[in-house]
């Protein structure tokens, strides 16, 4: 990567270049900025709810070999957005870049996916930590973890993140550091726990195995539906970016933040699945556990009651701060597209509080709507799956965007201080096509006698965008918020071809 000295030293003044007014604290350090987006990937979180998912859809082979491929194009992916992320290092993220790249309807159809994705990820990610903690409940003391219960906890959950989330970006960065040691320490723990235990562990050679309950025949569909397990595990490195003006050095530490959250992970969730691969003992008996999680089963088998209970509370740990930065990264998001002028009542999600410098209106907006996004589930599964399915659907195609019109601007497009320089363009072209193939897999029916809602959930998002466009977007959007900067008419002039 090479870098440019042409840019401004002073991150303030830079933002006030693109046309903003800096309005939140500068308090967060490279590390913490790479923390944030590797909390939010939280492998212990994806790669442990998804587990069971793995095993009967391809199994061990499958399961490490996509591991390794859906990283690989991620790394890809993030190192693309990064070199964007550079030249324009905003809370907005994806939809600000989208917007000085292609113009408003790019930005506002981005922005859309972006803020939905996030919010759908909360309701992901802390509904999953409710079940986790009711499965434990139900292991420690039989209590039977009914819907009402799961969805009193998951209130619970949200509440909690809501109160550290408003206390400030000093709390949020303290999270996300201690978040990044109990990842890694979970992981080290977890692995460490079932090889030294005095149980049989499988040869390296079942790590090669195929393993099929899908219904389908054809081994390279159920290989491409295997992949979501990394596919979904991989999102939500875009929180570098989100939390960029609140960093210092923004246009290096943001870009840095996200290609090193996507690599360690990489590293790290792999280790983490062939040791928990290694250690299963009863493969049907996991697959099948009446535990509803198949790493409890592991854990279970290998290390007794105690022992799994004590690496169950690690998990649970690792995914309640996993959550926690999420809601950091979605309450940005929600303050930036305000600022344009994009949600409904944006006079009071942009809000900043006045002692902390922290969008405190945002962050509860980023609890409310994803405990309404989660209520069908104490009806039904598949709608409230249908829901949060957004998460991944919609969060990478907002990545790949970006980059697509940073690709397509060609030699008009100036890179920021971190930049791929001659590898961008080659390398985006591989990105972008990665991201077209990965969201096609993400509405794929994941079993014979199974719909996919994802497919359905991307379809009517993309249709929401378009109708929110037409009906409040060209006559309300507004990207920046100073006024000597270009005029947002400017913006909305763009060509209907531009789309």
């Amino acid at each position: 990567m090479s870098h440019r000295s042409s840019r401004p030293t002073s991150d303030d003044a830079f933002l006030a270049e693109l046309g903003i007014q800096p309005e939140l604290s500068r308090r967060t350090s490279p590390f913490q900025n790479f923390a944030i987006s590797f909390s939010v990937i939280c492998i212990l979180a994806g790669g442990m709810s998804l587990f069971g998912l793995g095993m009967g859809t391809g199994g061990p082979v499958v399961m490490l070999g996509t591991w390794v491929a859906v990283g690989f194009f991620t790394l890809l992916v993030g190192m693309c957005l990064a070199d964007v992320v550079s030249a324009y290092p905003t809370s907005g993220g994806p939809y600000f870049m989208a917007s000085k790249l292609g113009g408003a309807r790019w930005g506002w159809v981005t922005g859309c996916l972006n803020l939905l994705g996030l919010l759908g990820a909360i309701a992901g990610i802390d509904y999953g930590a409710a079940t986790f903690i009711g499965a434990f409940l139900q292991m420690k003391w039989n209590i039977a973890p009914t819907t009402g219960i799961t969805m009193l906890i998951f209130a619970v959950i949200l509440l909690v993140h809501g109160l550290l989330n408003s206390a400030g970006v000093r709390v949020l960065n303290v999270l996300n550091s201690i978040s990044v040691w109990w990842q890694l320490g979970g992981v080290a723990a977890i692995v460490g726990a079932l090889m030294l235990a005095p149980a049989q562990h499988r040869s390296p050679s079942f790590l090669l195995t195929f393993h099929n309950e899908t219904g389908f025949t054809s081994p390279a569909y159920v290989v491409l539906i295997g992949s979501l397990v990394a596919g979904y595990t991989f999102c939500g490195y875009d929180a570098s970016a989100h939390i960029a003006e609140e960093t210092t050095n923004a246009q290096v530490s943001a870009p840095r933040g996200i290609v090193r959250s996507i690599g360690v992970s990489w590293v790290a969730g792999f280790i983490l699945l062939a040791g928990m691969l290694l250690a299963v003992q009863d493969y049907e008996g996991t697959l099948n556990t009446q535990t509803g999680a198949a790493p409890a089963q592991i854990f279970l088998d290998v290390l007794g009651r105690t022992g799994a209970e004590i690496l169950l509370v690690v998990v649970i740990i690792a995914m309640l701060l996993c959550g926690n930065a999420e809601v950091g990264a979605s309450a940005r998001m929600v303050y930036a597209f305000s600022r344009s002028r994009a949600l409904p009542g944006w006079q009071s999600w942009r809000r900043v509080n006045e002692r902390t410098n922290t969008p405190v209106r945002a962050v509860w907006f980023s609890v409310i709507v994803p405990f309404v996004l989660a209520l069908p589930a104490l009806w039904s599964v598949a709608a409230y799956g249908a829901i949060t399915a957004i998460n991944a659907v919609g969060m990478i195609p907002a990545y790949g965007i970006p980059v697509y019109l940073a690709l397509r601007k060609g030699t008009a497009y100036q890179p920021g201080t971190w930049t791929l320089g001659a590898w961008r363009k080659p390398i985006s072209v591989i990105a972008c096509v990665y991201v077209a193939v990965i969201t096609t897999v993400f509405c794929l029916p994941i079993t014979a006698d199974s719909f996919n809602y994802a497919g359905v959930t991307l379809a009517i998002a993309l249709l929401f965008a378009w109708v929110t466009w037409l009906t409040r977007g060209k006559r309300a959007y507004q990207l920046t918020t100073d006024r000597s900067a270009q005029p947002s008419e400017a913006l909305l002039n763009t060509k209907a071809s531009d789309l």
